[in-house]
């Protein structure tokens, strides 16, 4: 019996829809801590929390649809990184921001390793190269927290910046992924 292996582009769409979703929730994410006090109160600490909540549900879905092309071990380890980011973003949050920055910085600084290295497996779907930029500037963007943390006047805000270009990252690989593949 011959089988031919799955076709790279037959998990593009799939990759494409779950990368406008991130969009859409990274935008709306960071529009809302934006707006919101400048101090860390229940809300504010409530949205930190969300961040990586929906990270991991993501990060389901996509090793769930991806289909045979999805970096599986990667994702899951990414997936129970992002839980754990999660439960130490609600105990950081009682702390208050210094501590915050320093779990979403580390958060980000891991996260971003495992988006590079599912980047680099996707290669032959395209639509990767926003998605290693990302990945690099996450690794940065979580070093510039936990320095930040260490500041006179740390600010919530650089992490509303941070979700606003990476919202921008998922969606040019979305247009990327929808493109090459219509």
């Amino acid at each position: 019996m011959t089988t031919t292996a799955p076709r790279p582009t037959m998990a593009a769409p799939t990759l494409s829809r779950v990368y406008a979703a991130r969009f859409v929730f990274a935008l709306a994410w960071a529009a809302i801590l934006l707006a919101s006090p400048s101090h860390l109160s229940p809300f504010v600490g409530a949205l930190l929390v969300i961040y990586p909540v929906y990270d991991l549900v993501a990060i389901a879905v996509d090793a769930r649809l991806s289909g045979p092309m999805s970096p599986r071990r990667v994702l899951y380890f990414n997936f129970v990184v992002s839980a754990v980011a999660a439960v130490a973003l609600g105990i950081a949050a009682t702390s208050g921001i210094p501590a915050s920055l320093r779990v979403f910085g580390i958060w980000a600084i891991v996260a971003g390793v495992a988006q590079v290295v599912v980047g680099l497996a996707r290669r032959a779907l395209g639509g990767q190269i926003p998605m290693l930029l990302s990945g690099g500037i996450s690794v940065l963007a979580g070093i510039s927290f936990v320095a930040k943390a260490a500041s006179d006047n740390p600010s919530l805000s650089v992490l509303g910046e941070y979700a606003i270009l990476g919202a921008l990252f998922f969606l040019v690989s979305s247009i990327l992924l929808r493109r090459r593949n219509a």
